[in-house]
C-alpha cells in the first residue's frame, strides 16, 4: 500500500491542493474564512502525517511552518484567497521535498518487491 510508505508525501499533496481548492474560491468562503479553513486543513493534515512517520519533528515543522504561514499570508496582510493558496502551496511542496528524506513511516510496511527464496 503507497500510502503506508509515502504519508508525508500523500499528506501534504493532499493538504496543499484542498488549500487550492479552497483559495480559488470553489467554496464560496471569503478571504478570511479561506484562510482559516487552509491553515487548519495544513494543521490537521500535517499532524496526521507526523503521528504516522518518525521521527516526528521535521512533519511537525513543516506542518507548524505551513499552517503559520498561511495564517501570516491570510491575517498579516491584505492579500487574495489566491495568493493565501499560493503560499500554502509553495510551502508545503518545499518542506515536503525537504522532509520526505528525513522520515520514515512509523510503521514497517510489506516489501514491495520481489522477495529471495
Amino acid at each position: 500500500m503507497r500510502f503506508v510508505r509515502e504519508p508525508v508525501v500523500i499528506l501534504n499533496t493532499l493538504s496543499a491542493v484542498l488549500g487550492l481548492i479552497v483559495s480559488l474560491g470553489f467554496t464560496g468562503l471569503t478571504a478570511v474564512q479561506a484562510g482559516v479553513t487552509v491553515a487548519l486543513v495544513s494543521a490537521i493534515l500535517g499532524g496526521i502525517a507526523a503521528a504516522m512517520t518518525r521521527p516526528i519533528a521535521p512533519q511537525a515543522f513543516t506542518a507548524i511552518v505551513a499552517a503559520g504561514a498561511t495564517a501570516v499570508a491570510a491575517f498579516g496582510y491584505e492579500v487574495s484567497q489566491e495568493t493565501v493558496g499560493a503560499v500554502n502551496t509553495l510551502v508545503l511542496a518545499g518542506l515536503t521535498l525537504l522532509t520526505r528524506a528525513q522520515v520514515t513511516p512509523s510503521k514497517d510496511p510489506a516489501p514491495t518487491g520481489p522477495t529471495a527464496v
